[in-house]
């Protein structure tokens, strides 16, 4: 297996090499790189997260889908429109392929399992399988920039500053709604497993991060760089509060769309973009950052089902579950970008 990783990873490195070409940016390739290790991070956590160490390693892992978005958004401004359809596309045809293979999975480890035409869309529609809901958070804030980008008009002198306030709006409409989405679901009579699932889909809060991202671009110059030590250490404070918060349960201690999440978030983002991180390694990973979003997860399942690694203790179980999950990964991402065709490689999202 070992072997088999460094070989993977030596492909792709140089899959990164031969991608420099097509204009991909090395930073933000880095940057989702370092975000899908977070994510297998928190997929390799034991659950339920009962000890302060899970809870503290779980919300210092927290930022990695507002990376996603907030990188997105960096590089739709940079560009300048928002190509909807190729993103669509681009999300739904690997999110399809993975949602068949976790549905079969989910079948075989529960043979009473509802299988209902509408039950089985809903699934779809809703990515009530494994943890594919970033999957439609992406969808849903990809529209969203798109409809910004169409309000702000074509005419480049007035575009900028109509952008900017249009951003800056979709980001205090974001807090908003995160702050009072739960609070008038429960005075709705809504249950609160139906409450977490909706603030795991909160949208407008998610593409707050998307926002910022689109906002960062105008300003991550010389000046942005040079303020690096103060955004990490404000980084650095925020994440002691959002744990503080989480840790005591005081104000709103949710996971996802808290104000003190969304202020380690942001600032963890921004001070990533501003550190401007580069390696060949991370990019590659980055790059196919999708494809192991998507399929990482079965690795997680299986050693959870089957390996019975609680025996251990939870801080080896963690270790050996991201050890595994993070080498067959990065294995199975060289494999298929060295054996299977450019389409088939697309098609799950490598």
């Amino acid at each position: 297996m070992m072997t088999l990783a460094a070989s993977a990873q030596a492909e792709i490195v140089h899959a990164r090499a031969d991608t420099r070409a097509k204009g991909r940016d090395a930073v933000i390739d880095t940057m989702r790189g370092v975000a899908i290790l977070m994510v297998i991070g928190i997929h390799s956590l034991p659950q339920p997260l009962d000890l302060a160490w899970t809870k503290a390693m779980d919300a210092a892992l927290r930022p990695c889908v507002p990376i996603f978005l907030f990188a997105s958004g960096y590089l739709t401004a940079r560009a300048g429109r928002v190509p909807l359809f190729k993103r669509l596309k681009a999300a739904v045809i690997p999110y399809t392929i993975a949602f068949i293979a976790a549905y079969l999975y989910m079948t075989l480890h529960n043979p009473a399992m509802d299988h209902r035409v509408t039950t089985t869309v809903a699934r779809f529609a809703l990515a009530y399988v494994f943890v594919y809901y970033y999957v439609f958070v992406y969808v849903g804030c990809t529209i969203v920039l798109w409809l910004i980008y169409a309000a702000g008009g074509t005419d480049r002198q007035d575009m900028e500053q109509r952008m900017t306030i249009l951003l800056a709006l979709a980001i205090g409409f974001g807090l908003v709604v995160g702050s009072y989405l739960d609070p008038l679901l429960f005075r709705l009579g809504f249950a609160e497993p139906f409450v977490d699932e909706a603030r795991m889909r909160d949208i407008p809060f998610w593409f707050s991060f998307m926002a910022l991202g689109a906002l960062t671009a105008s300003f991550a110059g010389a000046t942005a760089r040079n303020m690096r030590a103060i955004l990490v250490g404000a980084m650095l404070f925020a994440y002691s509060l959002y744990l503080a918060v989480r840790l005591s349960g005081i104000g709103d201690a949710a996971v996802y769309d808290s104000t003190a999440f969304f202020l380690y978030a942001a600032l963890f983002s921004v001070a990533l973009m501003v550190l401007q991180p580069s390696s060949s390694l991370l990019a590659g990973l980055g790059s196919g950052s999708y494809f192991i979003y998507l399929w990482h997860i079965f690795i997680v399942m299986l050693l959870r089902d089957h390996a019975g690694l609680r025996q251990f203790g939870p801080a080896a179980s963690f270790a050996i579950t991201f050890g595994l999950t993070a080498m067959v990964s990065i294995a199975a991402l060289g494999a298929v970008r060295q054996f299977s065709s450019a389409r088939v490689a697309r098609w799950l999202g490598a």
